[in-house]
């Protein structure tokens, strides 16, 4: 028996994780993320997909954040009939997170069509909502620490990460005609201290490693995130301002409401309005209580959802006439809007409106791929382009790292060194740049570990004659 991998996404960029395992005539993809950020990188979504979808016999998802499962619609489209094996609440969340992608890129179409600024003449989105309904009856819903036969020779299994609600490292077990092997998923790691989630569940063992990169080579440790939102918070209110937060619908924002309820309740910010911009963030808020075995708040009901989020002027908006009307908004207030990458959805109109306010302040929570829009406001361009226009940068811009949802260089080092041998390779994925070079060769020194970083389209062997 013979097993390779050929990187069809997440291999020098942190958006499109793709990864096609090939285990004789078995072919399983670990997730199908949509790419995000650089130009280059978007249109190779566009790109007719470098393998069949028909071939493909079954679907890994880590968890449910766009960059992950953004493609999933489109492989449907094209062809792929398989089953798609996730935890449950990556289900749920996915099904939210899709729909809603469907119908940016069919919203989006529509304006380019409208105001003229793209450059076909009758844009089309990448897929629509019915290709995501199309996608439901493909998956299949499974616990975490279970071994889930998924072909004669292969087993999974789903270990929490603490990266988002219901996210999976992905235990794979390849049963070859003399001995078994075992692949190691990561996915996105989350953080040792996260107030909601549990940190990453230990590994100690596997052949092969694949490690997630984001901040490789980067210390970030959450010292103080109360006192950031704080410190920002009235920084906003004393400028009689607006506070932007383009944030994921699904974890950053629950995160968010937790943190402004205790301080508003502790009296440390005053009470101002805080207005949840999000149809899906709304509707991934209460499946915290449908899926408590995923996070430590134990009871999370109506009763704990109210104490434990709500400020006393939580702003729910769910139609696209009360989102507009945020726009003519003066004075002090909060809006929590997505994406959290700032790629597309009702976050553009806020930002199309309050970059140019000296009075306002956008805060930008966390890591951004590089070529996206919050990439560039982070790194102090005068102005970002939005709807076809260049609008200036004039408002206030604060990053906050300690809100990030992936684990820093050491909580992943702690991570890796629950290993009792060394893997027989590990390849660093979903990282960029300079940084994913020097934390692979940090891995090396520290490790002592085999350690490889992918490119794009290549293809390697990793076991022979097993």
């Amino acid at each position: 028996m013979n097993v390779s991998v050929k990187f069809l996404g997440g291999a020098g960029s942190v958006t499109g994780s793709r990864y096609l395992l090939t285990i004789d005539n078995f072919n399983v993809l670990l997730d199908a993320g949509l790419f995000q950020g650089l130009k280059e990188l978007r249109l190779r979504n566009w790109h007719e997909f470098p393998v069949d979808p028909a071939t493909i016999d079954a679907i890994i998802i880590t968890h449910a954040h766009i960059d992950h499962v953004g493609y999933l619609p489109r492989l449907i489209k094209e062809g792929f009939t398989g089953p798609i094996y996730c935890t449950e609440p990556t289900a749920d969340l996915m099904e939210l997170t899709l729909m809603d992608s469907a119908k940016l890129q069919e919203e989006e179409a529509e304006f380019a069509k409208k105001k003229h600024y793209s450059k076909h003449e009758n844009p089309e989105p990448l897929y629509r909502a019915e290709d995501v309904e199309d996608m439901l009856p493909l998956i299949r819903r499974k616990d975490t620490d279970q071994r889930i036969k998924i072909s004669d020779r292969v087993e999974i299994c789903f270990r929490q990460s603490g990266h988002l609600l219901g996210a999976a490292i992905v235990e794979l077990f390849v049963k070859g005609d003399r001995e078994e092997k075992k692949i190691v998923f990561s996915g996105d790691l989350g953080r040792d201290s996260d107030v909601m989630l549990y940190p990453p569940t230990p590994i100690d063992e596997a052949d092969v490693l694949f490690i997630e990169s984001t901040y490789g080579n980067k210390d970030n440790p959450a010292f103080d995130p109360e006192g950031d939102l704080e410190r920002v918070v009235n920084d906003t209110v004393k400028n009689n301002g607006v506070l932007l937060i383009p944030a994921f619908a699904i974890g950053r924002t629950q995160v968010l409401l937790h943190y402004f309820h205790k301080l508003m309740k502790q009296d440390k910010v005053p009470d101002i309005p805080v207005y949840i911009d999000s149809p899906m963030a709304i509707s991934a808020t209460y499946l915290y209580y449908k899926h408590p075995k995923y996070h430590k708040l134990k009871d999370f009901n109506e009763r704990v959802f109210a104490q434990e989020m709500e400020t006393n002027m939580l702003v729910f908006v769910k139609n696209s006439q009360h989102s507009k009307s945020l726009n003519d908004l003066k004075g002090s207030a909060i809006i929590i809007s997505s994406s959290g990458m700032m790629t597309g959805g009702r976050i553009l109109h806020h930002m199309y409106h309050r970059l140019k306010n000296p009075q306002d302040t956008i805060l930008v929570p966390g890591f951004q791929a590089e070529g996206t829009r919050g990439r560039r406001l982070v790194d102090g361009e005068s102005t970002l382009r939005i709807f076809g226009q260049d609008v200036p940068v004039l408002c206030k811009v604060a990053n906050m790292k300690s809100l990030s949802g992936h684990a820093d260089r050491e909580e992943l080092f702690k991570w890796m060194k629950n290993f009792k041998k060394k893997p027989k390779v590990v390849f660093t994925i979903h990282g960029e740049g300079k940084d994913l070079e020097m934390y692979g060769q940090a891995i090396r020194e520290r490790m002592g570990w085999n350690v490889m970083q992918p490119k794009y389209l290549q293809t390697v062997s990793l076991f022979e004659g097993i």
